[in-house]
């Protein structure tokens, strides 16, 4: 899938960081989350477009310095004054520029990163030029209206509140944060389940905190309680080891929001261990490598669940990119509170499922006034 940018140079590639406090003690298995941080690229045009995506900078704490340098010194010179026709044409330009670079800079992370944020943004601009909504461009012309959401980010404290806000909000499936030690792991998941009741499909997230044999001996209590699958179970992130957990476990697996192009979601792919893939669409290099991640995961008859912990551009993005998917899939959406994506919080409905802006681009409009507070003062 590709589509058509207009036919006039980019004349500029611009960041801006936005970052937000966090007040309500996030905290992954591997460290806490300090800020919200979004940083939007907006792409420019001769004709005065403006395209807008978003590149992930959840971690490390620092990490929206290294974007803003490399989208600058590294992506910016090789984009402005071409016309690359395409965003597809352009994405790969950059990643055969940049990726050799990351190879030796032993960061394929953050080159994949920065010009994910640069892809949406073309995006963006092809489906403003062409008039129609992301998802209607992707999906020629039949996106889905709805999608259905799972919440994510219950625990590892307060479960039992945000869970009463998650059923208060009609969500009809929840992830719990794992990785905290097996006895408050299994107390967080059956106090969701006791707030929640049977009718809520309950997942797990570990972060990739577990050695298989810790996998091995939690998982059979995480099924008891009704945990259908379980996301970056194990330490490393190994195929093999994931498949010998499945195998051993009968534990539906995902994994894909570490990894960094569609070439490399091959491993997942050959065994019976991941049933989940979980590209995220402002790090595994743009909607164009979505859309591959997508063709190779319906090939092998995977489900495609797009991990999404960000801010407004790349939730929208998300959405659109989701509705595009033929098959049954599930929208991450963080019950935490996230002043950066106050401007697509109105795509969650009151049943469980997200809303699709049907108006050109990505399809939701930024509050400057609202987002001034949280922006950094670039040099």
């Amino acid at each position: 899938m590709d589509a058509a940018l207009p036919d006039v140079p980019i004349v500029d590639v611009r960041c801006r960081v936005f970052r937000a406090p966090v007040n309500d003690a996030i905290a992954m298995a591997f460290a806490p989350l300090t800020n919200r941080v979004m940083v939007l690229v907006e792409v420019h045009l001769a004709d005065g477009s403006v395209g807008v995506g978003e590149s992930w900078a959840n971690y490390p704490p620092w990490a929206w310095r290294e974007r803003v340098a490399t989208i600058r010194e590294g992506v910016t010179p090789l984009l402005v004054g071409t016309c690359p026709g395409s965003p597809a044409r352009a994405q790969r330009m950059l990643l055969d520029r940049l990726t050799p670079l990351g190879r030796q800079w032993g960061a394929p992370g953050p080159v994949h990163q920065a010009v994910s944020g640069v892809d949406i943004a073309l995006w963006d601009l092809a489906a403003r030029h062409a008039g129609q909504s992301l998802g209607t461009l992707l999906s020629a012309g039949a996106p889905r209206g709805e999608l259905p959401v799972y919440g994510s980010s219950l625990g590892p404290r307060d479960v039992a509140a945000t869970a009463e806000r998650c059923a208060a909000a009609g969500l009809t499936a929840v992830k719990v944060k794992l990785g905290f030690g097996r006895e408050r792991d299994l107390v967080n998941v059956r106090t969701a389940r006791d707030v929640l009741g049977d009718g809520v499909r309950l997942f797990g997230d570990a972060n990739q905190a577990w050695t298989l044999a810790d996998a091995l001996d939690i998982t059979p209590a995480l099924a008891d309680l009704g945990v259908e699958w379980l996301e970056e179970p194990l330490t490393g992130d190994r195929p093999e080891e994931l498949d010998e957990l499945a195998r051993r476990t009968g534990m539906a697996l995902a994994t894909g929001e570490n990894v960094y192009g569609a070439a490399a979601f091959t491993p997942y792919l050959t065994g019976d261990g991941v049933r989940i893939l979980q590209p995220d669409l402002s790090k595994v290099g743009g909607v164009t490598e979505y859309l591959r991640v997508l063709d190779a995961a319906r090939s092998a008859g995977r489900a495609v669940y797009p991990h999404l912990y960000n801010g407004a551009v790349a939730t929208a993005a998300t959405v659109q990119a989701g509705a595009s998917n033929p098959d049954p899939s599930l929208i991450e959406w963080d019950v935490r509170a996230n002043p950066l994506r106050q401007a697509a919080n109105s795509l969650l409905t009151e049943h469980g499922t997200v809303h699709v802006p049907d108006r050109p681009g990505l399809g939701i409009d930024l509050d400057q006034r609202q987002l001034t507070a949280y922006e950094e003062q670039l040099p």
